[in-house]
């Protein structure tokens, strides 16, 4: 990926690498485990959501996030649903257009951010099925993090 703010292209490219083969319980609770390492690491004040369709499978929230960090996974996890492409993406493309989500999408903002920090979980074989989302750092930040651990989470042998 190119150095500063990624292009649309570069944002599709990173979703079709980093789709996994499954996402159990014991696969949630690894990849949580690994973004908060990846967190603690640069004491991030994150709070940290893995979800399978409808079921939290993950969360975490770590020193220095509070519960608005909640209320925007939330809202950034809902235009993953929506859109089955990252938040990021989602927020990319409206300004590649020349406008921004808040004011093209016709959707409540409080309820729906274009955010960066939320990534689709894409299975092979049956696409979109999850998400997992960051809040609590600028947007790209956010974003860079969820995508360095799906990066290592994808790296590691299994079973």
């Amino acid at each position: 990926m190119s150095t500063g703010t990624p292009t649309v292209s570069e944002l599709i490219a990173q979703e079709r690498r980093l789709t996994l083969p499954r996402i159990g319980y014991d696969d949630a609770y690894a990849l949580g485990g690994l973004l908060v390492e990846l967190a603690r690491e640069r004491h991030a004040p994150v709070a940290i959501d893995i979800r399978r369709g409808g079921q939290q499978m993950f969360h975490a929230a770590l020193p220095g996030s509070s519960a608005d960090n909640d209320a925007w996974i939330d809202r950034k996890r809902r235009v993953v649903e929506r859109y089955g492409e990252s938040s990021y993406l989602v927020g990319t493309r409206f300004r590649a257009k020349g406008t921004t989500f808040e004011q093209s999408s016709r959707l409540d903002p409080d309820t729906y951010a274009a955010h960066g920090g939320s990534f689709p979980i894409a299975v092979e074989g049956a696409g979109v099925i999850g998400s997992v989302t960051v809040s609590g750092l600028p947007q790209a930040e956010d974003h860079a993090l969820v995508v360095r651990a799906l990066e290592q989470f994808t790296a590691r042998p299994r079973d």
